[in-house]
């Protein structure tokens, strides 16, 4: 916890957020494995992170009001596993909802559905934190789809936003963002997320995680959506992935689906940017390239880098494992993603290998 808390509270100063409540809560999310030496091997090989670390931060630029920092991460149990975890998680949202006004309304319609006694990947249920300058933090949920079998997932999504009364969004969703016969197989749904708020803007995200795709499978995914640019997610893509086909790790696509609309409103698209550079220092001038093209701030991205670590970014690869691009309501923009590096560095890569 003193390396993970010292990294979030440097991050908070570099957005202008308060340090004491996100490390707090950083600290309920670790539970009682905070205290375990930094040198220690990891307690649960979370796939939160590629070194098996529990957290990964981000850092949201966006169009209308200033950067926000976010955590993901997995609520480990004291003894940890897939479905203890989906516990431990479940009584951290309890022990915080009446201090930060969350809803558990649309949580409780839903969540018996991605519940199993033997439950299939890598995790169960994760949480993500989102810190404003002057807000209350926000909570999400992301649920696994494929908890009960990737050829499960499409019914048991179905079936949840049947229940929020959002089918019709759904069935519009798939009919655009799959490519023909690919539904379970290279495009595959891998979250599912709800805000844990009542409010009319409160969303439910479903991310498609597009396997052996090229740019422009995404921005045909993305045309349906009203007001986004198919020319610039491909455009996007293509800058901070540098190649033709992503064929190591998948391009991941998501809907944003709020209020009872009939299809989505907003589009993001997720690259794995590590598996397509060599190194951080390559990572970086990408990152910088694409904030510098949306008028973004490049010197609080990299203050963001030197709060986590003092390494050469050519020392290693996967301090940015992800950059997106975020396109429609409620905040449009580019969100980095950020890794502790809690447990070890990736050593860089040679030219031209990917990392799958």
């Amino acid at each position: 916890m003193d390396r993970l808390g010292g990294e979030l509270a440097r991050l908070c100063k570099v957005v202008g957020t308060e340090p004491e409540t996100p490390v707090e809560l950083l600290a309920g999310l670790l539970g009682s494995h905070g205290a375990r030496p930094a040198a220690a091997p990891p307690v649960w090989p979370s796939d939160v992170a590629d070194d098996h670390s529990p957290v990964e931060f981000s850092l949201a630029f966006n169009d209308n009001e200033p950067p926000a920092l976010r955590i993901l991460g997995e609520a480990l149990a004291a003894t940890p596993g897939v479905r203890a975890n989906m516990s431990a998680a479940e009584d951290f949202l309890e022990a915080h909802a009446g201090r930060f006004g969350l809803s558990m309304r649309r949580l409780d319609m839903v969540r018996d559905l991605f519940d199993s006694h033997q439950p299939q990947g890598a995790y169960a249920l994760w949480l993500s934190l989102v810190f404003r300058n002057g807000r209350r933090p926000e909570f999400k949920v992301y649920f696994n789809p494929e908890v009960r079998g990737a050829e499960h997932a499409p019914e048991l999504v179905g079936e949840a936003l049947h229940r929020l009364g959002l089918e019709d969004a759904y069935r519009a969703m798939l009919a655009h963002a799959v490519r023909p016969g690919e539904l379970g197989v290279r495009d595959r749904l891998t979250f599912f997320a709800l805000d844990l708020y009542d409010e009319p803007q409160a969303r439910v995200k479903v991310y498609l995680s597009h396997f052996d795709a090229e740019a422009h499978d995404v921005a045909r995914a993305a045309s349906m959506v009203d007001g986004v640019d198919p020319e610039m997610v491909s455009g996007f893509c293509a800058a901070a992935g540098n190649t033709r086909r992503f064929d190591a790790r998948p391009l991941v696509g998501s809907y944003t689906i709020t209020g009872d609309a009939d299809r989505p409103v907003g589009y993001s698209v997720y690259v794995p940017i590590r598996s397509y550079v060599e190194d951080d220092l390559q990572a970086r001038s990408r990152v910088v390239e694409l904030l510098t093209r949306h008028r973004f701030d490049t010197a609080l991205f990299d203050r963001a880098l030197g709060a986590l670590t003092a390494r050469p970014l050519g020392d290693g690869v996967g301090l940015i494992p992800h950059v997106s691009l975020r396109l429609g309501p409620p905040r449009p923009g580019i969100t980095v993603y950020l890794s502790a590096e809690a447990y070890g560095v990736l050593p860089p890569r040679t030219a031209g290998v990917r990392a799958a």
